[in-house]
């Protein structure tokens, strides 16, 4: 509808509360002050305190595909998020000055190729969410 309209759209979280980082496994837990470690409906990325399984599944079956050409996870994410859409802007979070040069190199790198693009989407639609 945005892209019809000719209208901007901004989407917050892009990088899924951090799952998109790579810094979370099945090992990881958050404490009780973090948001992600209390059940909220509309969450599905975390359960019970910890990164969700079947995401965490998701986030490996195109990690390769997304980390291609230097790009860290993140960077990858955000170019998927540009090639889906010319009038989308991602506004991820960040909480450190680290993160958010990271971030902003995704710029360097641009959306992801149509081949990479239509990759992620046959690979999740195999995915089990």
């Amino acid at each position: 509808m945005c892209e019809d309209l000719e209208l901007a759209s901004v989407n917050r979280s892009p990088l899924a509360m951090g799952l998109l980082s790579g810094r979370y496994d099945e090992t990881t837990r958050f404490d009780a002050q973090d948001l992600r470690a209390h059940q909220i409906d509309w969450m599905q990325y975390f359960t019970d305190g910890r990164p969700n399984p079947e995401w965490l599944s998701r986030v490996a079956a195109v990690r390769d595909i997304l980390t291609a050409d230097g790009r860290t996870l993140a960077q990858g994410a955000l170019g998927w998020i540009w090639a889906r859409s010319r009038v989308t802007v991602p506004v991820p979070g960040v909480r450190t000055v680290a993160q958010a040069e990271s971030n902003a190199a995704a710029l360097e790198h641009g959306p992801l190729e149509p081949v990479e693009l239509a990759e992620i989407e046959r690979i999740l639609a195999d995915e089990p969410v």
